[in-house]
């Protein structure tokens, strides 16, 4: 209990005197050049609010679903070496079948296609 207590305490000074040096030693002064949207002296000419296009993230989900595929396709001839081959394939192959149909889905409605 003594320990625990003596860490805990230990912590919260270090915790405090560093707040405080970075609270005395920071230098805060702020300028119309920091306070600017962009900070390379150019004024912006458009909004800096632009949407992402949908694209953008069907892209990105599709990307992260097939990294996890290979996630977890991975061990997959260790796992052929168990008790049940057969029933751990059937698993695999069924995962690969519902990735390939969504994804021709996809392609058949469009999905992919990158419009401006």
């Amino acid at each position: 209990m003594n320990v625990t207590i003596s860490i805990m305490t230990i912590a919260l000074i270090l915790s405090v005197v560093l707040m405080t040096l970075n609270y005395w030693l920071t230098l805060v002064k702020p300028n119309n050049e920091k306070l600017s949207p962009y900070e390379c002296g150019f004024d912006p000419l458009e909004s800096a609010r632009l949407p992402f296009s949908i694209q953008f993230f069907l892209v990105a989900i599709l990307f992260l679903l097939f990294d996890l595929e290979i996630a977890l396709l991975l061990p997959l001839p260790w796992a052929i070496q168990l008790l049940s081959p057969t029933y751990t394939f059937t698993w695999a192959l069924m995962i690969l079948l519902l990735l390939t149909l969504g994804l021709i889905y996809e392609w058949v409605q469009g999905g992919l296609e990158w419009a401006e």
